[in-house]
């Protein structure tokens, strides 16, 4: 049965959304050391100061913490709000972790992987950490390691998971492909533990300043979906730090480059560009644009759409490495690798890989990988990487160079696959960005500045921003760059220029403490709210026709740029809801249809323009009624502060609410 069901009093059609939070990022590692730079006197500019900080708090202080929870990788940056504006400084902080069984070490990076040890990897005091003698999970620097000799045991992309709509996060369902005898978690318990290990790093270092007592902006992609932003807010939640925010983390990485400009950024951009974000991380393609326009003669940045969930990034072109060294080592030795080799020399490729990027000397590693049994001779298995088997697999296979006008290519899938990530089935960077830039050519519409060509058949950004691991890659930037203006100079536009100076590896951490700074009212805030339109399906109240379900309707209840902290409610439609039997709600989201507002009800609708989200079956309580009972009601929708949303369903009767959870594929602990 349908939740919601009811007739027209009032509605009409339009077009447009989004929703509003933060991106991801990946890396390679920093060295703790690093440089401090004086502030400007602009209010926009904090110094940067990329170091740890080895002080402890002799009395409790007031921060603003930004953590990038990234796919590969996370980072945590801080500034001290309790010192005077001109003062003002930003820290990363070197986060202590295991890095080889009883050595801990202080890392500006965390990477975002957890072993599952055996119990006989282990010895006593091995794993302990600053805070605890033995800890729950091993998480960071050692977890890599021991992960990339038994990849079994290894939990990794935990991040990509959570968006997952197949499969309940709170199940212990990783590693994936572990056997029956290895103990496995959720990759909620996964995040969980990437926060608590950053959470109690902070209160060893900030002993008299507790991080739950902070502000704090936790980044998400700018494309998770509600139950993904809900379920990160939750995991926050479980380990007390309740007041956790969510921020875009393309958002934050332009936060970064304008407190990196030391005040001097709006020398850098001027009114009516578009600021095309691409941010290639660890696990996913993440793509924002962000309009500059003019308030009163001052400069404001507004965030005007985002692109969908891709799951493409490193760890994809790790694996497109493995497979070519994987051919290689099969010829060579004439024995087939089995899977859990193949999972170690996808680790070891993605460590070569590092190395050939950041030695412009190097031009191949070698790699090993263990072999057990009769079928393989000698223990091991010996072969190398090359520069030119990079940039041939990476560049070609990745960041085609392809025309504006073509489009990701999608498969017919297999009826049955493995239980797995949905990853993108076109590895082609450039393909899914012309995609993106063609299906957001109407979103500058309401901006005058901005101005597009009659012939133009995307939107054409002014402006490049970097961000993620990934991009650090000189080769891999440079064609992107080249690929992205090649099609601005084929419709008669200006080249993009690249806005410099970002830090790929920081910027998602430090950009969100810097917005904790801006929410106290100083610096330039980017205005954006939903990155999405998002709508609930109303089934109408048609009398039974064999064979034919009931007709839906889609009610928008919450517009595109609807911002944090506000609430609608659609009074002139009252619907009856179903309680206390199991009943079915369904929600769809648009990031096209801009004009859309509370109560818009759509009776028809394209695939590009209305994406389905989780269907969600649920029981609401009786509170006093009967099973069964319809209860006439209203809506209402809320963008919570934290920058989750809420549905409301309200009695006309007696005021009593409903909340009506979106999906965030949650089973019993």
């Amino acid at each position: 049965m349908s939740g919601l069901f009811g007739h027209v009093n009032k509605g009409e059609s339009s077009s447009e959304s989004d929703e509003n939070e933060k991106i991801q990022q990946d890396s390679d590692e920093q060295p703790t050391e690093g440089k401090k730079e004086n502030s400007a006197d602009d209010l926009s500019s904090l110094s940067a100061e990329s170091i740890s900080s080895e002080s402890t708090d002799s009395e409790g202080g007031k921060y603003s913490v930004g953590i990038d929870l990234g796919t590969t990788h996370c980072v945590l940056s801080y500034v001290d709000l309790s010192k005077d504006e001109d003062e003002l400084t930003q820290e990363v902080m070197a986060i202590p972790q295991l890095t080889s069984p009883g050595v801990v070490d202080d890392k500006n990076q965390l990477p975002s992987f957890l072993y599952l040890a055996h119990e006989a990897e282990t010895t006593e005091g091995s794993t302990s950490l600053p805070w605890s003698e033995q800890p729950q999970y091993l998480v960071g620097e050692i977890a890599r390691d021991l992960g990339s000799k038994t990849p079994i045991r290894l939990v990794s992309s935990a991040k990509s998971w959570l968006c997952h709509a197949g499969v309940d996060c709170k199940e212990p369902i990783l590693p994936s492909e572990a056997p029956e005898d290895v103990d496995r978690i959720s990759p909620f318990e996964a995040t969980k533990a990437y926060l608590q290990h950053l959470k109690e790093a902070w209160g060893n270092k900030h002993p008299n300043a507790p991080l739950e007592e902070q502000d704090l902006i936790i980044t998400v992609p700018a494309s998770f979906d509600p139950a993904a932003r809900e379920l990160t807010v939750e995991a926050a939640k479980a380990i007390g730090l309740n007041q956790a925010l969510l921020l875009e983390e393309p958002q934050s990485a332009l936060y970064s480059w304008i407190d990196n400009s030391l005040g001097d950024w709006r020398n850098h951009v001027n009114v009516g560009d578009v600021i095309l974000v691409i941010d290639v991380g660890g696990g996913t393609t993440d793509l924002s644009l962000i309009a500059v326009t003019d308030q009163e003669g001052n400069l404001e940045l507004t965030r005007i759409a985002v692109g969908d969930h891709i799951l493409l990034g490193g760890d994809n072109m790790d694996l497109a490495l493995a497979y070519t060294i994987k051919a290689k080592m099969e010829q060579e030795s004439g024995n087939r690798l089995e899977p859990w080799q193949v999972q170690a020399l996808t680790h070891a490729c993605r460590d070569a890989k590092e190395k050939i990027f950041n030695n412009q000397e190097m031009d191949n590693v070698p790699l090993v990988v263990p072999s057990r049994g009769s079928s393989l001779i000698g223990g091991t298995l010996r072969s190398e990487l090359t520069r030119e088997e990079v940039d041939n697999v990476l560049v070609a296979g990745f960041l085609p160079e392809v025309p504006v006008s073509e489009r990701p290519v999608s498969k017919t899938r297999s009826g049955l696959r493995t239980k797995g990530l949905p990853y993108a089935q076109d590895a082609g960077i450039t393909r899914h960005l012309a995609a993106f830039l063609a299906k957001q050519l109407s979103s500058v519409e309401d901006f005058e500045h901005v101005e597009l060509p009659e012939n133009a058949t995307f939107l054409h950004p002014t402006a490049i921003l970097f961000n993620g691991g990934v991009l650090k890659a000189d080769i891999l930037s440079d064609k992107l760059i080249k690929t992205l203006n090649s099609w601005l100079v084929s419709e008669q536009a200006p080249e993009a220029r690249l806005l410099e100076g970002a830090d790929l590896d920081l910027a998602v951490a430090k950009g969100a403490a810097y917005y904790g700074v801006v929410r106290q009212g100083k610096g330039v805030r980017i205005k954006g709210g939903t990155a999405a339109a998002y709508y609930v399906g109303v089934e109408s109240a048609m009398p039974a026709v064999p064979g034919m379900a009931a007709e839906v309707e889609a009610l928008c209840i919450a517009p595109f740029g609807m911002e944090e902290g506000t609430e609608e409610a659609v009074h002139d439609d009252e619907f009856g809801l179903v309680i206390g039997e199991p009943v079915r709600f369904r929600f769809f989201a648009s990031t096209i249809r801009r004009d859309d507002k509370v109560g818009t009800r759509l009776d028809y609708w394209t695939d590009e323009e209305l994406e389905e989200l989780d269907e969600i079956e649920i029981t609401l309580p009786e509170e006093g009624h009967n099973a069964g009972e319809v209860i006439p009601v209203h809506l209402s929708a809320a963008v919570t502060e934290v920058g989750t949303l809420e549905l409301h369903a309200v009695s006309q009767q007696d005021s009593h609410r409903w909340k009506i959870e979106f999906d965030v594929r949650a089973g019993d602990d």
